[in-house]
């Protein structure tokens, strides 16, 4: 009896150890398909040059927005990344420019309505102020242009304001900054 033990045992044992080495096999295979898998959902699914997109509502132009690359990234919340700069373009309801934003890259979060600007910011509405940052984001829902970083906003008669965030609605024609600072043009002199 002791020696039918010791020969299943010397069986069992062998088989016990392959078994083991082809589970951690499948283990790791999977982890590899799960890899691969989570690499290929945020490649990209389509790559666009020379884009040019119609705002539009009621059939009345608000805005044209225009990329010379567009990367298309169908997640759970798809984005339009816009590496190499982006411009857009507001009309009013005669066509006429009232003012425009350029950045050196973008992302258009398509169900979310936002595009976000970043990198070397620069707006302008249809009073000309001028407005500078690292980032603004145009939530179109909500029609407002914001930023959490700091702006810079200077008027054609050279007013300077700087302000720690920006909030303003989609015109840009009412700016609100927070814990501003600005150098301001005075052309009469008070008298005595």
């Amino acid at each position: 009896m002791h020696s039918r033990a010791k020969q299943v045992t010397s069986l069992f044992l062998p088989a016990l150890l392959f078994g083991m080495l082809l589970l951690g096999a499948c283990e790791n295979d999977l982890n590899k398909i799960k890899e691969v898998s989570a690499k290929l959902v945020s490649q990209p699914i389509d790559t666009t040059r020379g884009v040019e997109v119609i705002y539009s509502d009621s059939a009345i132009l608000k805005g044209i927005m225009k990329t010379p690359l567009m990367i298309h990234y169908a997640i759970a919340k798809p984005y339009y990344k816009m590496p190499t700069g982006v411009k857009v373009i507001f009309y009013d309801i005669n066509a006429k420019e009232t003012g425009n934003i350029v950045a050196d890259s973008g992302v258009y979060r398509y169900n979310e309505k936002l595009i976000e600007f970043h990198k070397n910011v620069v707006c302008t509405n249809d009073k000309g102020e001028t407005f500078k940052s690292d980032e603004l984001i145009w939530d179109q829902v909500k029609k407002i242009i914001y930023s959490n970083k700091p702006v810079q906003m200077t008027t054609p008669t050279g007013n300077v304001m700087n302000g720690k965030d920006f909030k303003s609605d989609d015109g840009l024609l009412h700016p609100i900054m927070n814990q501003s600072t600005g150098v301001f043009n005075v052309s009469d002199m008070p008298t005595k």
